[in-house]
């Protein structure tokens, strides 16, 4: 006799366990369920035919499945697994991450930013200018690294120069990414700084907020591109909780 099962489990299909894990969405009076599963999306069964394999204690703990509005997210929006999404990027770049068109038009052009960054605002360069007052050249020079890429769009890129004319607003940015990119202390900290500043000279975009650590150190920190960031949530049913305040 097959488990029972409810609306709210979690389970995985006895002959698909490459579907991953599944939550239980609907089971209707006459014996179907619908189920939602992390790599095939949703599916519906007889569970007279299907003995599902109930998924319990701490291996049922799941963050996308158990995010508060799953329910409403899965119902909202259609559904693409990672595993079609990895098949659509290899059509793309058949040989991965080293294929030469993914290196050419999505990463080399990043990495001479960072090596750009590392040249003209390396921790020794950038103390020397900061401590002998050059803060218009530091933002000559963070400008130069931000238009090296295309990573901030060009409204972004002149709000920032726009809001960087001033000799207060100089001082004030030239002091905060210095502290954001090699300060001692709590990141959080140096993060909220920075997020302030940013909001002092009416840049405060998650674009520029998160451009200049993630050249600096992409092993640690993100860029995040607000579209396409939650796109990529979208895609997983993650929660993004995403706010266009920075925080």
């Amino acid at each position: 006799m097959a488990m029972k099962i409810k609306a709210g489990d979690k389970v995985r299909h006895p002959e698909k366990h490459d579907w991953g894990s599944g939550k239980v969405m609907q089971i209707t009076a006459d014996g179907k369920a619908r189920i939602f599963f992390i790599n095939a999306g949703d599916r519906y069964f007889l569970l007279s035919h299907v003995a599902f394999e109930k998924i319990e204690g701490e291996e049922a703990k799941h963050p996308i499945l158990d995010s508060p509005s799953f329910f409403e997210r899965v119902a909202e929006k259609g559904h693409r697994s990672l595993p079609d999404a990895r098949s659509d990027f290899l059509k793309s770049f058949p040989e991965g991450f080293e294929d030469p068109v993914y290196l050419r038009e999505e990463r080399d052009y990043k990495v001479a930013a960072r090596d750009l960054l590392l040249e003209l605002l390396n921790e020794k360069a950038y103390r020397e200018l900061l401590e002998g007052g050059k803060f218009d050249e530091i933002v000559r020079r963070a400008l130069k690294v931000v238009n090296k890429t295309n990573l901030i769009f060009p409204n972004e890129k002149m709000d920032l120069k726009d809001g960087l004319k001033t000799a207060d607003n100089m001082r004030l940015f030239s002091g905060r990414l210095f502290d954001l990119l090699y300060g001692r202390s709590e990141y959080l900290k140096r993060f909220e700084g920075f997020a302030q500043c940013l909001t002092e000279v009416v840049a405060a975009k998650w674009t520029t907020m998160t451009y200049f650590p993630f050249l600096a150190y992409p092993e640690k920190h993100m860029f995040l591109k607000p579209k396409v960031t939650q796109n990529a949530a979208a895609l997983a049913k993650a929660e993004l909780n995403y706010k266009p305040e920075l925080n």
